[in-house]
């Protein structure tokens, strides 16, 4: 059987930091592991990168199309891509997966497509490649919203959580013609590397937990060795919580030091509580990079904002983690929430918490009711009709308290007090001098295309082009659920 796995375009990046990141689809690495390992003719299609749809599909002749959605902002993008499929290859099984599809798969329902995914992918898509290639009845495979004549139905769960070590590392040879297209930052190319995944905290604007019902799952420390040992000198990390086991990072360190791995740049996520905590395992892990950035959820400025949030840390740990990782030598990046409810005053206290903490090198993005969390869940009712494209977190999905014109008046305030701004602290040139040469026009085409978050017009000008639209989703826009068939029931 011929398997295509495709990684759509996710569409527009004129927002935020998209255009300094672009990773590998480590999903559908993953995946594809698993299928060749069962012996399935597999390819990857990044479509990121050309060529398009159509190419990709008269290429490799599939039987099976799984389609990757790790955003809500993509659902329009992915059934637009499952259409194209379905014209150029009407027999085809299309089934999208990923995050967004597992966390809230409704405005995917739709006759382009036959199946989604709503647990991670390696052992399900696995099981149901097997089911059509054998002609086994499709119910039979857990854990899928299965389009049938009767409408949509959910098979049941998983009996278990996918052990991480199920499948084999993942088929990063199945992308390695598009290696040097993926970048982070300033680093290029750069390699995706999970160690866990998972996180047990309940933020209110995250679904990872809910999905996942709290749980934190760890690859093996061989695994790890072998997948770090392997991969480039620029690592992402990707897992949601770094350094969560601290008994088991410590012996990960000692592993890579045995092992001899030492990277240009690693850049790894976690939170600033766990850093308050964590000065033996930063100690450890500082020395397995010339550079070693910590990306941060700093979310709020306040306690008042963090407790909103449900982030169960206040900002006495946002400032002594911060100091803590700097004293180790580690960079730190982050991001704050703008709430489209906030006075100025919220604004104006934001700008001193920067500014005394030298936090210059955080994001901004306005707090957005992602389907599938908790926040969505009590704010859906307030959400006009619109694509789900504006859910990137740079749109306002409802009337801001402040206006419009003023709420983003003060937040394209806020970016340029950020080291992005080019006419601020760091020039174009400062930015330059980073970089090696070959990397020169690589560098000045993203930030001089994050120059507009510094404009209020820019926002302006999106926020008339796109209120009132109507969503080919329609309005599973406003709605909180598949309430009668949860992912995990």
């Amino acid at each position: 059987m011929n398997i295509l796995l495709i990684r759509p375009h996710p569409g527009s990046d004129k927002f935020g930091l998209g255009p300094f990141f672009r990773v590998e689809p480590l999903g559908l690495e993953y995946i594809g592991a698993a299928l060749l390992s069962k012996g399935y003719r597999v390819t990857i299609a990044d479509l990121r990168f050309r060529p398009g749809t159509a190419a990709w599909v008269r290429r490799s002749r599939p039987q099976l199309v799984g389609i990757s959605c790790p955003h809500a902002l993509e659902y329009e993008r992915i059934r637009e891509t499952a259409r194209e499929v379905r014209r150029v290859s009407p027999d085809a099984f299309i089934h999208v997966g990923g995050h967004a599809a597992a966390a809230f798969p409704g405005p995917l329902e739709c006759d382009d497509i036959d199946a989604i995914c709503l647990d991670d992918g390696e052992e399900v898509v696995a099981q149901l490649a097997e089911a059509l290639d054998k002609g086994r009845p499709l119910v039979d495979v857990p854990a899928l919203r299965l389009r049938t004549r009767d409408g949509w139905v959910t098979t049941p769960p998983l009996a278990e959580r996918t052990s991480l070590d199920l499948v084999p590392l993942p088929a990063r040879e199945l992308v390695a013609h598009h290696r040097s297209g993926y970048h982070c930052l300033l680093f290029k190319p750069v390699w995706l590397v999970e160690t866990a995944r998972g996180c047990p905290h309940r933020c209110s604007f995250c679904s990872v937990w809910q999905l996942y019902d709290r749980s934190c799952r760890e690859r093996s420390i061989g695994a790890v060795v072998e997948d770090f040992a392997t991969a480039g000198d620029a690592i992402f990390v990707a897992d949601d919580l770094f350094w969560h086991n601290p008994a088991r990072s410590l012996e990960l360190a000692a592993a890579l030091k045995k092992r001899g791995v030492f990277k240009r740049w690693i850049l790894v996520q976690t939170r600033t509580d766990l850093l308050c905590r964590s000065s033996e395992l930063l100690a450890a892990w500082r020395p397995l990079a010339k550079d070693f950035d910590i990306f941060l959820g700093l979310e709020a400025a306040s306690d008042h904002g963090l407790t909103d949030l449900a982030k169960d840390s206040g900002v006495a740990e946002t400032i002594e983690g911060v100091r803590i990782a700097r004293e180790h030598g580690y960079g730190i990046n982050g991001n704050f929430l703008i709430d489209p409810d906030w006075t100025e005053s919220e604004f104006h206290e934001l700008w001193e918490f920067i500014a005394c903490h030298g936090l210059q090198r955080a994001g901004f993005t306005i707090r957005t009711p992602l389907p599938g969390t908790e926040y969505y869940n009590q704010v859906a009712s307030r959400i006009a009709p619109q694509p789900w494209s504006n859910f990137d977190m740079h749109h306002l999905l409802w009337e801001p308290r402040l206006g419009v014109r003023r709420f983003f008046e003060l937040y394209t305030e806020t970016w340029r007090r950020s080291i992005l701004n080019t006419s601020g602290e760091k020039s174009m040139l400062d930015w330059m001098r980073q970089v090696r040469p070959s990397q020169i026009p690589y560098i000045a085409r993203v930030l001089w295309r994050t120059q507009q978050m510094m404009k209020p017009s820019a926002y302006l000008e999106e926020y008339e082009a796109t209120r009132g639209a109507v969503a080919p989703c329609g309005a599973s826009i406003s709605v909180p659920g598949i309430a009668e068939s949860p992912p995990h029931s």
